[in-house]
């Protein structure tokens, strides 16, 4: 069994926020496997879904952002899951729009979501897909752009990264992380760094 979490905050507020990425992308794959998201269960609006590769659970934490963790420890108590059999999808303001980045593990740079999900299951040895939303344009304040909807240009971008997640999820759960990798992690022309996170 695999849970997908999508970090984001709850409420109309914040729905189409660059911030809700994760939220997003959980919604995009309830409508592809024609599941329903439940209003409250283990902190989160959860969907369950049979698959040839068993079940997975579909997650959204109603916790906000900053407390991601609370919802994620007790999504992983009550479906008996361990940390090595979920995926964590959310924003990041230091990768590019339209591209994404797999992770079998580590830090949460500034994410505050990730670092809450860190802390509250004890481990950074967990999946995650990290969604572009950036660039931040010089001078802006973070904090105001990643709660900031898409442009109608930039929304058409977006939802290509999120058809890019899909896939890489898709290949996560048939055991082929390095693929996705591989294939999702390569850097475009210009780009130098570590790319660690968002606020």
């Amino acid at each position: 069994m695999w849970a997908v979490i999508g970090l984001g905050n709850p409420g109309r507020r914040y729905a189409k926020t660059r911030h809700n990425a994760g939220f997003s992308f959980i919604h995009g794959l309830a409508r592809r496997w024609e599941v329903k998201l439940k209003k409250r269960k283990f902190g989160a609006r959860i969907a369950e879904v049979k698959r040839d590769e068993g079940r997975l659970v579909l997650a959204q934490p109603q916790t906000y952002m900053n407390q991601s963790g609370a919802a994620v420890r007790e999504i992983l108590k009550g479906y008996r899951i361990g940390p090595e059999n979920i995926v964590v999808v959310y924003d990041d303001i230091d990768i590019p729009l339209g591209q994404i980045r797999v992770r079998k593990e580590g830090s949460a740079g500034t994410h505050k979501g990730v670092r809450s999900v860190i802390e509250e299951i004890g481990t950074r040895a967990f999946a995650r897909i990290r969604v572009g939303i950036g660039p931040l344009a010089e001078k802006e304040e973070a904090t105001r752009f990643v709660l900031s909807p898409f442009a109608e240009e930039e929304g058409r971008i977006f939802k290509k990264s999120l058809a890019k997640a899909t896939e890489a999820l898709d290949m996560i759960i048939a055991g082929r992380i390095d693929q996705a990798m591989n294939e999702f992690n390569q850097k475009e022309k210009g780009q130098a760094g570590q790319e660690e996170g968002t606020a």
